[in-house]
Order: C-alpha cells, then structure tokens, then sequence
C-alpha cells in the first residue's frame, strides 16, 4: 500500500519520448537513438534503436536498420536487424536482408528477402530467401527461391 513502487518516475527511468520523421521530410544521414522511432517521410541513412521502429505507410527506409522490435507499412530497402518481433502490414515492401527472432507477415506484405530467424540462443536457427507476395491475388502459400 506504501511501497515505493508508486513514486512518480523520471524521464530517464522511463526512457526518452518517442522520436518522429513527419510525412514530406528528407533526411540523409544516420540516427542513433535509445527511444522508439517513427518514420512517415523518407529516410536515407541508418537507425540503430535499443527501442521499436515504425515505418508508417508513407514512409520509406533505404539503408541498415537496427532495432528491438519493428512495424513496418511503408518500404524498407536495404538491412533489417531486429532482436524482437518484426511484424509487417499487407501494405510493407522488404527488400534486402532481414534478421530476425519472430516474424508476422499480413497477406498482401510483399516480402523480398534474405532472411535469418534466431532462436532464443540468438544462433540463427535457418537461413531462407524468400521472394514472394503474401497473400496478394490468390490464396497460394508463399514460396522459397
């Protein structure tokens, strides 16, 4: 009833506010950040995030991400490292390399890329190329090249 746990928290126990790139905004460079990250413009460069990267419909990331978890419904071209979940809408275009520990794919993502899934060991337990469209105009399941 009187513990400490109710004490009001700091901005650095909490971790800083998320970070966003607006739609209709061009940066060239890389970011590095501890917060969560949200990208509806257009993004040249690298991220690296202890926290989550959400690419927005509009949004667009060419180069090499790095991050815990992601969401993605824009387009992502280049290197994808997720330790975390990487959940991707009907509307993502992938295409690159992908690491990841867990992967949602919505039907109609369009996925083209090298991809490696970790166990919780952090070993990569396969090692896929996948060239396809989930779920795009029949219900065929996706196929390895």
């Amino acid at each position: 009833m009187f513990s400490d746990n109710k004490k009001p928290r700091t901005m650095n126990e909490i971790g800083a506010q998320p970070n966003r790139i607006s739609k209709h905004t061009k940066i060239k460079g890389d970011i590095i950040s501890e917060a969560d990250f949200r990208i509806d413009g257009k993004l040249d460069g690298n991220v690296k995030t202890t926290g989550k990267v959400v690419i927005g419909k509009d949004g667009y990331i060419h180069g090499k991400v790095e991050c815990v978890n992601a969401d993605i419904e824009g387009s992502f071209n280049g290197e994808l490292l997720v330790s975390d979940l990487l959940s991707l809408k009907s509307s993502a275009v992938i295409e690159g390399t992908v690491s990841v520990s867990k992967l949602a794919v919505e039907p109609g993502a369009t996925f083209n890329a090298s991809c490696t899934m970790k166990g919780k060991g952090g070993a990569a337990s396969s090692s896929n190329s996948f060239k396809s469209t989930v779920g795009s105009s029949a219900n065929e399941p996706a196929k390895a090249s």
